[in-house]
C-alpha cells in the first residue's frame, strides 16, 4: 500500500486542521493506520492509530480530547482532526500502515507516507 499525507499548514493557537492519509491499493480495511509526528530537534513520536474497521483507536496522552482519528474505507482514507492546537503541536506529521491490529509502536509499521507540516503560531 502507498500512503499520501496532506492537509498541513499554518494555524494560530486554538485553531483546527484536518489531515488526510490517502492510500492506494486493495483491501485497505485490512490495514491499521497510525499517525506520527516529529518536531524540530526531537524524535518522532506516536500520535494516534486506528484499526482497519475503525472501531479501535489509540491516542497519546498529550492529544486526547483534542485530536480525533477516523477512517473512510470506501475512500481509502484516514483522517486526523486536530482541534485546540497548541504551539507544541508544531511538527511534521506522517501516516503509516500495518497489516493487523493498531499499535503505538512505530517499529511495527511497515508502510510509510511522506509527512505534512503543521505549524501552530502563538
Amino acid at each position: 500500500v502507498q500512503l499520501q499525507a496532506s492537509g498541513g499548514g499554518l494555524v494560530q493557537a486554538g485553531g483546527s486542521l484536518r489531515l488526510s492519509c490517502a492510500a492506494s491499493g486493495r483491501a485497505f480495511s485490512a490495514y491499521a493506520v497510525g499517525w506520527f509526528r516529529q518536531a524540530p530537534g526531537k524524535e518522532r513520536e506516536f500520535v494516534a492509530s486506528i484499526s482497519g474497521s475503525g472501531d479501535i483507536t489509540y491516542y497519546t496522552d498529550s492529544v486526547k480530547g483534542r485530536f480525533t482519528i477516523v477512517r473512510n474505507n470506501a475512500k481509502n482514507t484516514v483522517y486526523l482532526q486536530l482541534d485546540s492546537l497548541k504551539p507544541e503541536d508544531t511538527a511534521v506529521y506522517a501516516c503509516a500502515a500495518l497489516v493487523g491490529r493498531p499499535t503505538m509502536s512505530e517499529t511495527r509499521y511497515y508502510y510509510w507516507g511522506q509527512g505534512t507540516l503543521v505549524t501552530v503560531s502563538s
